[in-house]
């Protein structure tokens, strides 16, 4: 091939030879432009061999330039080249002939093809495209150059070792944090700390002007601390050598008193990493190590990785107790959010349109360890879930409206066998919610919030105590054991989600009914506010139910879902058109007939129907159901429909008084008559 590039008309093999061959010293090339009596350096070339040049393309004669790339660089440690690299910082020539000397790398190209076409060694010339390392930020080509840099020795000390192990002692999340930070520690080369820039925090390094030794004297350049002190970083670059070290300094090599300072900043992660020494182990609220840090996953190589090296080597240890990563956010295509793509959205924006109540809730309902999807549809989905948490409280505060807890509350062993059940149910939720908070899945907490919301309350338990909360007397213990379930339950929820819904749960907070030091609130002082409340606790919330009887209402659960489809379909048959309009005769089996038979009073305020009837016997036109030899039939309510209340019983009119009602309403009234009459005595 490069034969038929260069025109060559014949092609004859002149000699053959092996690479080891060539690979021998004295073996050298002329320069192709530079005479050899020239003072340009270099002006012979050694011959080496290197396994990286590849057999299929060229000739298999490659330049080597250590000072200017990784592998170059390595073939000119192992034959012991000259480190030579002629480009400044701005990535000009330094040295050369006049023909490209001065000029930026990439523009004196033509004029050395030019150069090499006037000396007549140049065979051929063409423009190749190749992949090319480019600057991720600016994207542009990227100058290879061999300088002179500071580094941090891994093995000083064992620095590699003791971090391994002060990696194993910390806490991360998600787990496999821990192997990916090992594994670059274990295998990462030598910390490089110093940073070609015109701006930054400065290495404090001084060289004698005579011979180019380090200043290595303390207390001379413990001076230069008093500077930074008194006039930040910045005084490097404001003040000479002469100004920032004591008078009469000498060097330690040669006694010279001329210095020069070193011009290279620090590596920006040397300065992030070295903020805990900084902002921890000053004050007694923020003591040294930190409890948590939190950052990208990228963080693993700069951050984490540069906080981690930096302690160990000054302190012994880890700075944190806990790590936290978290993954990319998305866009609608699955594209992370960049400032080069133009897909960012910013907070700001989706404060103004959403509010910030919902970004908040957002972050709170994604698994931040992974990278998260962000789109307005996702948002709209995760606003009826706001509603339905928001709603649900509501309905909760509405029925306490008249409800006292230092009155009215009722301990756990006069309540009703249902109201300790879901109270029950809200104590796991909420020994779960704290497990999750501390192991920071707040996705999790906000999941189970949401579906203990619409599934548990709204869906279920609201739903069949309406008829005590609307019908009963108001001080009956029916309605009043529900209202405190109720109230324990929202306190709970409100506290649990305060983190996440902070402005929602603030203004709920202001509408609970006072609260009871049994449910852990904080100081008097603070109770106007959700934020300075505690964390609800699980056995705030324990009634001391047996796990027989709490895993009985699971039961009637599955039960519950094969009635309310039967009550479906006979509402489709236009036999009923409410569920109170409904008797419900259920086939039992020998499971589940000593279960129900022990809840019979129970079942039409479970089913929310007006009649419920057990047997053995089949019906026809009975609904089979997923639960072996079990049937629910639904027919017509018996009797009359109350006026009141909406169930139908036989006993409606038996009261000459209220002829409309049923009995149970008949007695609510009563009550209710009582209650009016010993308050107008009292008020007398």
């Amino acid at each position: 091939a490069v034969a038929s590039q260069c025109g060559f008309r014949q092609k004859a093999v002149l000699a053959t030879f092996k690479g080891s061959e060539l690979d021998q010293r004295g073996l050298v090339f002329e320069h192709p432009f530079v005479p050899p009596d020239h003072p340009y350096p270099n002006s012979t070339i050694e011959t080496v061999s290197a396994e990286y040049v590849t057999l299929d393309v060229g000739t298999g004669i490659v330049h080597t330039a250590p000072g200017h790339g990784a592998e170059d660089y390595m073939t000119g440690l192992k034959y012991g080249l000259q480190t030579y690299c002629p480009v400044d910082n701005a990535g000009r020539f330094t040295e050369g002939l006049p023909e490209y000397v001065g000029q930026r790398v990439f523009d004196a190209n033509e004029a050395i093809i030019d150069l090499l076409r006037k000396r007549g060694a140049l065979l051929a010339s063409e423009n190749l495209k190749h992949s090319y390392p480019h600057c991720w930020r600016c994207h542009n080509p990227v100058i290879f150059r061999a300088t002179e840099q500071w580094f941090i020795s891994m093995e000083h000390e064992g620095l590699r070792e003791r971090a391994l192990e002060e990696i194993a002692l910390v806490k991360w999340l998600p787990e496999w944090g821990r192997e990916r930070i090992a594994s670059m520690v274990s295998t990462r080369p030598d910390w490089c700390i110093s940073r070609q820039r015109v701006w930054g925090v400065p290495l404090v390094v001084f060289y004698c002007e005579a011979c180019e030794a380090p200043l290595e004297d303390m207390k001379a350049l413990r001076q230069v601390v008093r500077w930074f002190e008194r006039e930040g970083a910045d005084a490097w670059f404001a003040h000479s050598a002469e100004e920032l070290l004591p008078r009469g300094t000498k060097c330690g090599k040669c006694g010279g008193s001329r210095f020069r300072k070193e011009r290279d900043i620090l590596d920006v992660w040397f300065d992030s990493g070295s903020s805990h020494l900084a902002v921890l182990g000053h004050r007694a609220d923020l003591p040294w190590p930190s409890d948590v840090y939190i950052e990208g996953a990228d963080q693993y190589r700069g951050w984490f990785h540069s906080s981690l090296l930096i302690a160990v080597g000054t302190k012994g240890r880890a700075p944190y107790r806990t790590v936290i990563s978290y993954g990319w956010v998305l866009d609608a295509q699955g594209r992370p959010m960049s400032k080069s793509l133009g897909n960012v959205v910013l907070p700001r924006e989706v404060c103004d349109k959403y509010g910030a109540e919902m970004l908040r809730l957002w972050v709170a309902s994604v698994d931040c360890h992974d990278d998260m999807w962000w789109s307005d549809e996702s948002l709209a989905r995760l606003g009826e879930a706001y509603r339905k948490i928001r709603n649900t409280l509501r309905i909760c505060l509405a029925n306490l409206y008249d409800f006292d807890p230092a009155r009215h509350l009722v301990a756990p062993e006069r309540m009703l066998e249902v109201d300790r059940w879901i109270q029950e149910r809200a104590a796991r939720l909420v020994r779960q919610c704290l497990e999750w908070y501390e192991g920071y899945s707040f996705h999790k907490v906000y999941h189970a919030l949401h579906d203990f919301c619409a599934v548990d309350l709204s869906a279920l338990y609201v739903d069949i105590s309406k008829d005590r909360l609307y019908t009963f007397a108001p001080a009956s213990l029916p309605r009043r054991s529900a209202q405190s379930a109720l109230f324990r339950i929202a306190d709970a929820l409100i506290r649990l989600a305060a983190p996440f819904m902070v402005f929602t749960t603030e203004e709920a907070w202001k509408y609970l009914p006072k609260r009871v030091p049994s449910l852990g609130e904080g100081p008097p002082e603070a109770q106007d506010t959700v934020h300075a409340q505690l964390f609800p606790r699980s056995e705030d919330l324990a009634t001391g139910l047996a796990e027989e009887r709490f895993a009985n209402w699971g039961r009637l659960l599955a039960v519950r879902t094969e009635v309310l489809r039967a009550l479906e379909a006979a509402r489709k048959d236009k036999i009923i058109g409410s569920g109170l309009d409904a008797k419900i005769y259920l086939r039992l089996n020998s499971d589940l007939e000593p279960l129900l038979a022990s809840y019979r009073e129970w079942l039409p305020m479970w089913f929310i129907v007006s009649q419920v009837e057990l047997g053995r016997e089949h019906r026809e036109g009975a609904m089979a159901s997923e639960i072996p030899g079990f049937e629910v039939s639904v027919s017509r309510a018996d009797g009359t429909k109350c006026e009141r209340c909406w169930t139908y019983s036989t006993r409606v009119g038996e009261s000459s008084r209220q002829p409309t009602l049923c009995e149970r309403c008949v007695t609510a009234l009563a009550e209710i008559e009582a209650g009016r009459a010993e308050g107008r005595a009292g008020s007398r």
